[in-house]
């Protein structure tokens, strides 16, 4: 099957067996940035979530929900008002908004955009005589354009929609210093919407205007990132790293180094960062990725946000949208805690050091996961088409339907009652299961076969006579023979 077929066959699969939906509402032509998730969707996704939830106790990490809108003091304490802004060109003939460094990649592939300032993205539409696509207009000055989404609360209280979660979380520090006991580092995570303003919203739920958020923090002292217990547990751990000096020689191929030579290199600077690269990798890693699909990729001096000591984003390789980013790494520094001690008139110091006297603000290590653009990109690389077949190769943990159970025939009442009653009973184990009787059993078993349902189970005429069924998988399309009464427990252990 030719690339364009089998990217346009997975964006049908995408709508059709209830993945994601959109720009919704569809029913009145859609609203750009916006999409729905399906039932096969919302449970991919939820799977996911409760299987990050898990790991990240297993870490030491609690969970935080904060309000999603904010008085104006907050994002000006931030520097969202002031720098969370969009180059923008807009044309003075059909008025139409373009991103600016979007634009310039898409018509100047084999540059390097980011990190470039506005004058020198300007030099670059001067040099290149680039023009409006819809009306031929040649572009003039680069503008700037905020990305908050603003307001009004109460008696015309001016206030703003959250662009990310992470800020809402610091603002808890001094109840999180208190309720950890002053013990560092304070493991934090905060999961829920978030929401930007896009131009030009484009790429289905990879950038969208309300999407959803998953953002760790690391509150920690500066003396603790140097000598990070935790490190000497992962420090022999190989990532994919393509640090800024690898891009600025035009090399895209990932090196493969253990954390301990990347920091004796000085491609990283601190352990305790080296442990953020590491469990961000491994967040991902347990969701099924390919090694093959999976880098960082540093930001360059120029690239990174001003307060960053270093920068790294976690990207997926896809068929469809090249190399996405779906997880930040951030070296935040104290830029966060000090912005917000100066505007709010709190005093975040703490002892976290070795000297008892002696104190500091924290600095803040941050790993920001998209889950939108991981639900994407993971059913992206579990997609695959053998012979016409469509197989979603999802883990077993994650898959909408862990099991779907068919009677051969629905028309012999015995062999439908003997097949409700299998459903139940996985119901009641807690294991999903999803019951269907429609259409021939070749076609039930290709719609389980789109949806990554790993197992399938049919009832038949045997079943009736010996209490077996017979038990599919799906990547092998091998069938056993196996006891209703072991079914549970079998499909467990398969699972787990």
């Amino acid at each position: 099957m030719e690339i364009e077929d089998k990217i346009e066959t997975f964006n049908s699969l995408l709508r059709r067996r209830g993945f994601i939906w959109g720009p919704s509402p569809e029913i009145y032509g859609g609203f750009a940035g916006f999409y729905s998730y399906g039932p096969a969707g919302m449970a991919l996704k939820n799977n996911v979530l409760s299987l990050y939830r898990r790991e990240l106790r297993a870490f030491g990490f609690g969970e935080v929900e904060c309000p999603t809108i904010m008085p104006e003091i907050v994002w000006k304490a931030s520097g969202h008002l002031e720098r969370f802004i969009d180059p923008v060109m807009r044309c003075e003939e059909c008025n139409t908004l373009y991103r600016v460094d979007q634009f310039l990649q898409e018509n100047l592939p084999d540059l390097m955009i980011d990190g470039l300032s506005f004058e020198q993205m300007e030099d670059l539409i001067k040099k290149n005589n680039l023009q409006c696509p819809k009306c031929d207009t040649l572009f003039k000055e680069i503008e700037e354009y905020n990305l908050m989404l603003k307001t009004q609360v109460g008696n015309n209280v001016t206030a703003y929609l959250r662009p990310e979660t992470a800020t809402t979380t610091y603002l808890l520090f001094n109840r999180l210093d208190q309720d950890a006991r002053r013990q560092y580092p304070i493991k934090i995570f905060q999961y829920g919407k978030a929401y930007r303003n896009e131009i030009s919203p484009r790429q289905q739920v990879l950038r969208m205007r309300a999407f959803d958020q998953l953002e760790l923090q690391l509150f920690i002292g500066r003396e603790q990132e140097m000598d990070f217990e935790e490190f000497e547990n992962v420090k022999n751990k190989k990532l994919p790293l393509l640090d800024w000096k690898l891009q600025e020689q035009n090399i895209n191929k990932p090196s493969i180094i253990s954390l301990e030579q990347a920091l004796n290199e000085k491609i990283i600077k601190k352990p305790a960062y080296g442990y953020c690269l590491y469990l961000g990798y491994y967040l991902i890693k347990i969701l099924g990725y390919p090694e093959d699909v999976i880098r960082f990729r540093q930001h360059s001096p120029n690239e990174r946000a001003h307060y960053a000591d270093d920068a790294w984003d976690l990207e997926i390789n896809t068929k469809q949208f090249n190399w996405v980013e779906i997880c930040g790494i951030h070296d935040r520094t104290d830029y966060d805690l000090k912005r917000h001690g100066d505007f709010s008139k709190q005093n975040f110091e703490a002892f976290m050091g070795s000297d008892p006297k002696l104190k500091e603000i924290p600095q803040i290590l941050e790993i920001a996961f998209g889950p939108d653009r991981i639900i994407y990109t993971l059913l992206e690389a579990a997609f695959n088409v053998e012979d016409g077949r469509i197989n979603l190769k999802l883990p077993p943990t994650l898959a909408p339907n862990t099991v779907a159970v068919f009677p051969l025939v629905r028309n012999k009442e015995n062999i439908r009652n003997l097949a409700m009653k299998v459903h139940k009973n996985l119901l009641e184990s807690r294991i999903s299961s999803f019951y269907d009787e429609s259409g021939s059993i070749g076609k039930r078993y290709r719609r389980q076969d789109e949806l990554g349902t790993p197992f399938c189970i049919t009832i038949d005429y045997e079943s009736l006579e010996n209490n077996t069924v017979t038990l599919r998988d799906r990547d092998t399309m091998d069938q056993i023979r196996i006891k209703i009464h072991e079914v549970s427990e079998l499909i467990i252990k398969k699972i787990f």
